[in-house]
């Protein structure tokens, strides 16, 4: 069981950090997320994208003349954010920060099951083919387009989160998850 920590620095200390199932849902829930990786140069790349959060970790993919296969290729390390992302303000809901290193998947029947998982997530608006350890976007005509994506998988090394009335609380985990 995972419990949070709250900062003194940024909360109320006395107030009981959020339970570990609740960020679990509210990261599984989320429609949309931001992925931040790391140029070669060092600035920070940020993009909005779609996801899973499956079985305590959040999967994504992408194309390889992205930007962020680039800056992964480089370095793995990433930042996914999912939350009102402070449109309730410190008072109302929970942004959510989780660190970890992206790897890629390529086992057929895991991706299988998160192809499945996007079609029913996001109403059938992304529906993947699964093909030599990528994802292929099936159009109207069920015909596989471009040349795939590669898909990601980051299990947390930390979680921030940050709202309501414990202002900020940390979760750690065990590496290498």
């Amino acid at each position: 069981m995972t419990s949070g920590t709250i900062s003194p620095l940024y909360g109320d200390a006395s107030a009981t950090a959020p339970e570990w199932s609740d960020i679990d849902a509210r990261l599984a829930a989320a429609q949309l997320y931001w992925l931040v990786t790391v140029r070669r140069d060092g600035r920070p790349h940020a993009v909005p994208l779609c996801g899973a959060w499956h079985d305590g970790a959040f999967y994504f993919c992408t194309g390889d003349a992205e930007q962020k296969m680039r800056n992964l290729e480089h370095d793995p390390h990433v930042v996914v954010t999912a939350g009102p992302l402070g449109a309730g303000g410190w008072a109302r809901g929970k942004d959510i920060a989780v660190e970890g290193v992206a790897t890629r998947v390529d086992d057929p029947a895991l991706l299988r099951s998160l192809a499945d998982e996007w079609e029913r997530k996001y109403a059938g608006d992304w529906r993947w083919e699964v093909r030599d350890g990528r994802f292929f976007e099936v159009t109207h005509q069920g015909d596989g387009t471009g040349g795939g994506a590669a898909v990601f998988r980051v299990p947390p090394d930390k979680v921030l989160v940050f709202g309501d009335e414990h202002g900020q609380t940390t979760y750690r985990f065990p590496t290498p998850r």
